[in-house]
This record gives structure tokens, C-alpha cells and sequence, in this order.
């Protein structure tokens, strides 16, 4: 039986230097399930991706300003890695409510390799069971998360992956994970 993300609106959060795979890959995963994606930044135009963080790897169109945008526009919310992605990010205010904003709705949220940086800076690893790219894993058990290597962690309503390697796991979670947001006329509410 196929999970269907039909009627569910994914933002996906990224910034110059996010990983083209783990962008595009998750993207492509969701959007075959139905869902309608869009990629928020904090900038307009386009964002630079990268290929193993040392080669150009193209662009992705910025569909929205993270400040101008609420958690209530969408039911689930995707954040790629690639080391400089979240590290601007995080260095942005706009970004790191949004992302504080949406694990404390109870939506959904995923995030790969770097990503999971962003969970530290929102102040909201305290307590769970997350997974990343092994540099990252001090600073989530810093942050108060219980650390583990798997290919894909689902606790509550965050679900964590380590690397490209297992973006076919994770894509498959994100969007079992994904359909579990409540559809309807809006996405506010908690999922």
C-alpha cells in the first residue's frame, strides 16, 4: 500500500551550501507521494548547493522568505543538511524560531547529516533521540540528546538520518512520518 502525502504542504528549510542530494532526493520522494513542496530561505532568489560540501552543484529556487512564512502554512517541515546549510541558518533568528516553532507544534519534522544542527540552536534536542553525521554528535549531546548511530531515528514528531548513504531509509520514513500530519482546509494545528 502506498503512502500518499496528497493535500500535505512540506517546507523545506535550506540555505546556500545545503547538500543537492539531500535536498533533491527527500524533495523528490515527497513529491511523488503527493505532497506540494516548497523551499524556504533567508534569501530571496536562489541558493547555491553543493556536492559534498567542496563542489558547486547547482541551485534550487527560493520559493519563500523563513521570515515571512508560519508554521501554520504547512504540515511537515524538511531540513537537508551540508555543513554550511544549517550553520547559516542558525546564525539567522528567522530560521531558528521556525524550526523552534514547528517541533513544538507537534508536526513532523526531518532532518539529515548537518541538519540536525539546527535542533541545537532551537534549543529543542533536550531529551531526544536523534542521529546525525558523527561531527555533529557531540553538540547534540551537549544539547541534551541521546545520541545514536542508526540510519534513521524517528522519536515523537523528529526523525533524524546520518548521511547521503541512507537517504533511501530516510525517504521512505519522511513520508510514512509525513502522512501523519492531519490534512485539511489549513495546515495550522498540532499533528
Amino acid at each position: 500500500m502506498a503512502t500518499t502525502l496528497d493535500g500535505r504542504r512540506v517546507a523545506i528549510l535550506a540555505a546556500d551550501g545545503v547538500e543537492r542530494v539531500e535536498l533533491e532526493q527527500p524533495r523528490q520522494a515527497l513529491d511523488d507521494a503527493g505532497a506540494s513542496t516548497e523551499v524556504l530561505s533567508i534569501s530571496s532568489g536562489k541558493i547555491q548547493a553543493r556536492d559534498h560540501d567542496l563542489k558547486d552543484a547547482g541551485t534550487f529556487a527560493v520559493d519563500r522568505l523563513v521570515g515571512e512564512a508560519s508554521v501554520e502554512d504547512y504540515h511537515a517541515l524538511l531540513l537537508p543538511g551540508g555543513t554550511v546549510n544549517p550553520d547559516k541558518l542558525r546564525m539567522e533568528p528567522a530560521a531558528v524560531e521556525f524550526v523552534r516553532r514547528f517541533v513544538q507544534s507537534g508536526k513532523p519534522v526531518a532532518s539529515i547529516c548537518h541538519g540536525p544542527w539546527n535542533f541545537v540552536e532551537a534549543d529543542v534536542a533536550r531529551g531526544r533521540r536523534l542521529t546525525s553525521w558523527p561531527s555533529v554528535r557531540t553538540d547534540l549531546r551537549n544539547a541534551g540528546a541521546e545520541v545514536v548511530d542508526e540510519e534513521v531515528v524517528t522519536d515523537g514528531n523528529i526523525t533524524t538520518s546520518r548521511s547521503p548513504d541512507d537517504l533511501p531509509a530516510f525517504c521512505e520514513r519522511i513520508v510514512q512520518e509525513f502522512a501523519k500530519a492531519p490534512q485539511g482546509a489549513g495546515a495550522g494545528g498540532r499533528a
